[in-house]
C-alpha cells in the first residue's frame, strides 16, 4: 500500500513531468522536508531504505494502529526494490521496548510524544532500524484514507478477488461486502480487499489471516503499477499526487523526492521484489519464522549492495522447479 506512494509519484509525474510539473512540485513542497540533501546522499546516486507504514486512520476512526508495516531498500544502479512486509499482529521484544503487537507501537509513540520530545516516525524508524540490523534512511506514512483517494484517482484498480469477503461494522463504517473473481474495484473496494480478516455475516464468509492480507497487499501494489501506467492513470496522476500530499507523512527533503522520481521513474513491477514475513499465529501475536526473517534482512542487504534479489513467489518457484 505504501510503496503506492513511490510507485504513483514516480511513474506518473517521471513519465508526464510537462502535465504533471505544478501538481508534483506543489505536493513535494508541501509533504517533503526543505533540509538539504547531503552531498552523495542522492537517491538517484546511493541506494536507499526506507520505512513504510499504512496507518488505519480514517475520518470515520481517528485511529493511528499502522496496519500495514514495510521496509523497502531501492538501489539506483539495478533499479530495483525490495520489499519487506510484516504481519501487524507481530510480536514485539527487544531491549528498551515494552512487548508489544508491531502495530500498536506507532499510536503509542504519538501520544508520548510531548513528554519524550521525539517524533512517532523517528521513533519508528529508530525501533525498526533495531528489529532489522539496518540502519534505514527514511519514513514515510501513509493513511488509508490516503489510499482510497489514490485508487479512486487512478479509476480503480483490476484484482482477481480470492474469495468472497462480507464483513460489517457500525461503528467505524465498515461495509465489506466482495464477491470472488476478476473484477475492478473502486478506492474503498480496493481497501477492504486488503483489510478484509473475517466475518460476521450470514452466512459467513472463510476468514483470513495476516499472512493473506501481506499477500493482498502485494497484490494491489503490482495492480496499482499497471493501473499507473495505463490512459486512466495518465489522467488521474494530477488527482493521485494531489492526495498523497494530503494525506502523507516523510521526512524525506524535497530534493530527495527529485531524486527519486529521476532515479526510478521506469521501474517495471518485475524489479519490485516482495518478501512477506510469515509465522505462528499464538493468540495474541504472531511469532515470526526465523528463517524468513533472516532471509528478509540479508535481502534488504543485498538489494543495498546490488546484489540479485528473489522475490518470495521467485524463490518457490526456484524450489518446485528443482524437485
Amino acid at each position: 500500500m505504501l510503496l503506492a506512494v513511490l510507485i504513483i509519484l514516480v511513474i506518473g509525474a517521471g513519465a508526464y513531468a510537462g502535465y504533471l510539473a505544478y501538481n508534483v512540485n506543489k505536493t513535494i513542497n508541501d509533504a517533503g522536508t526543505d533540509q538539504p540533501v547531503a552531498s552523495g546522499q542522492e537517491a538517484n546516486v546511493k541506494p536507499l531504505s526506507m520505512l513504510l507504514l499504512g496507518t488505519d486512520y480514517r475520518p470515520e476512526t481517528g485511529t493511528h494502529l499502522s496496519d500495514v508495516i514495510m521496509v523497502i531498500a531501492m538501489n539506483p544502479q539495478t533499479k530495483s526494490a525490495t520489499v519487506v512486509s510484516l504481519p501487524r499482529d507481530t510480536r514485539v521484544s527487544m531491549d528498551g521496548y515494552k512487548t508489544n503487537k508491531i502495530n500498536a507501537f506507532y499510536p503509542n509513540f504519538l501520544a508520548a510524544e510531548k513528554k519524550s520530545g521525539e517524533s512517532a516516525e523517528e521513533e519508528m524508524k529508530t525501533m525498526m532500524s533495531k528489529f532489522f540490523d539496518l540502519d534505514i534512511d527514511y519514513v514515510t506514512v501513509l493513511n488509508f484514507q490516503g489510499f482510497r483517494e489514490v485508487v479512486d484517482a487512478l479509476d480503480g484498480v483490476d484484482v482477481n478477488v480470492d474469495k468472497d469477503m462480507c464483513y460489517k461494522d457500525t461503528a467505524d463504517g465498515t461495509d465489506i461486502n466482495l464477491k470472488q473473481g476478476e473484477q475492478h474495484l473502486d478506492g474503498k473496494q480496493a481497501l477492504d480487499y486488503v483489510r478484509y480478516r473475517k466475518s460476521n455475516c450470514s452466512p459467513k464468509t472463510d476468514a483470513s489471516d495476516d499472512f493473506d492480507r501481506n499477500r493482498r497487499q502485494n497484490e494491489v501494489l503490482h495492480a496499482l503499477i499497471d493501473q499507473a501506467k495505463s490512459l486512466n492513470g495518465v489522467l488521474g496522476a494530477s488527482k493521485a499526487i494531489q492526495s498523497l500530499g494530503d494525506n502523507m507523512t516523510t521526512d524525506l527533503e524535497q530534493g530527495q523526492i527529485k531524486n527519486m522520481i529521476a532515479a526510478y521513474w521506469n521501474i517495471s513491477k518485475e524489479d519490485v521484489h516482495f518478501m512477506p514475513i510469515t509465522g505462528d499465529w499464538k493468540s495474541p501475536y504472531v511469532y515470526l519464522h526465523d528463517d524468513e526473517l533472516e532471509a528478509a534482512k540479508q535481502a534488504l542487504q543485498d538489494e543495498l549492495a546490488g546484489k540479485t534479489v528473489q522475490s518470495a513467489d521467485d524463490t518457490a518457484a526456484s524450489a518446485s522447479s528443482n524437485e
